[in-house]
């Protein structure tokens, strides 16, 4: 199965990788850090940014056009095709930028321009909820290549404060990936 493949199968079955759970904790994770503005790269169709109330300037970006096509048709929220190593934002754009299992799936040669770009449009912090891996590893048994992510220590080099960098609960995330909340300083 081609990586486009995949993210077409994906998109067409989003409503059943629909994680309230995980929708709910994002959105009052924003409400709690008192954000206007919110990005997420790394979008598809829009299930994390489901609970948003239009109180929020909410904006998605995806590669995957028909996922793209698909958030834009189901919500009233802002949403680009673009890849999250080029976002087409002005710098500081977003109180609150974040990802979720998206980083896993950048190449690692691609991860520093991605990061730096998730640091580049953000204006207060950054999320990542992402599969960990220490030595970021690419992981096995998947369908497409996948790589666990050490987001703690890709912050660490920049101006950041970390905040949280824990295991999400399962009762929130079942992969239990690792969640990195930093904020700029």
């Amino acid at each position: 199965m081609t990586s486009t493949e995949y993210w077409n199968q994906y998109t067409e079955n989003s409503d059943s990788n629909y994680n309230e759970e995980m929708a709910k904790f994002i959105r009052d994770l924003a409400i709690s850090l008192r954000v206007q503005n919110v990005l997420e790269a790394g979008c598809n169709s829009g299930n994390d940014l489901k609970l948003f109330s239009k109180d929020f300037d909410v904006s998605g970006i995806d590669s995957n056009e028909s996922a793209i096509r698909k958030a834009s048709q189901n919500l009233p929220f802002k949403f680009k095709v673009s890849s999250v190593m080029e976002l087409p934002f002005e710098d500081s754009s977003f109180d609150f930028v974040f990802t979720r299992n998206v980083l896993n799936y950048v190449d690692d040669s691609n991860m520093e321009k991605s990061v730096n770009e998730l640091f580049r449009v953000s204006r207060k912090y950054i999320l990542n909820v992402e599969s960990f891996s220490e030595n970021e590893s690419q992981l096995q048994d998947v369908p497409i290549p996948m790589w666990g992510r050490n987001m703690y220590k890709r912050w660490r080099d920049f101006k950041v404060k970390i905040i949280s960098n824990v295991d999400m609960h399962e009762e929130i995330d079942p992969k239990k990936s690792k969640f990195t909340l930093i904020r700029k300083i």
